[in-house]
């Protein structure tokens, strides 16, 4: 079996952030005991692929959690939404100064022609059965044209 490694167009610093406010939401949530929503902003252009989460688990000794369920509970209306799987390096996250954990990474493309606002709202369930629904909002402007030479 063949593992390969993502690199996301918008940075590991991003990643790494986005993968640390999911771990310390499922820790709230799971102190809680409770179902969270959150909401979330992502901005692209038609026939890009815009990563809008990478979802992950980490345990307190600092190696791979199980991973997380996801469900499209509430689908696009203007694009679609598709999960890969890959890696996350993650330095100086908790206590733990260096990890490589399984992570699915998600990824919304518009329809080639569509510019506007499409949502859509994902369930995150961890391993511990607590869920979170995250509720995505995608604004799509039009790709700038290229001038010739």
């Amino acid at each position: 079996m063949q593992v390969k490694t993502i690199k996301q167009w918008t940075g590991t610093a991003w990643a790494c952030l986005v993968l640390a406010a999911g771990l310390l939401l499922a820790s709230l949530m799971a102190a809680a005991g409770q179902t969270r929503t959150t909401s979330r902003q992502f901005t692209g252009t038609p026939l890009a692929d815009i990563n809008v989460g990478v979802f992950a688990s980490i345990k307190k000794n600092c190696t791979a959690g199980p991973p997380p369920t996801i469900r499209l509970a509430s689908p696009p209306s203007h694009g679609k939404l598709t999960v890969k799987q890959g890696h996350v390096r993650a330095t100086n996250l908790r206590q733990c100064l260096a990890t490589d954990l399984p992570a699915f990474v998600a990824f919304y493309r518009a329809m080639p022609d569509f510019v506007g606002q499409d949502t859509f709202t994902l369930e995150v369930v961890g391993a511990n059965g607590k869920s979170e629904f995250q509720h995505i909002t995608v604004v799509i402007s039009p790709a700038a044209k290229r001038r010739g030479i």
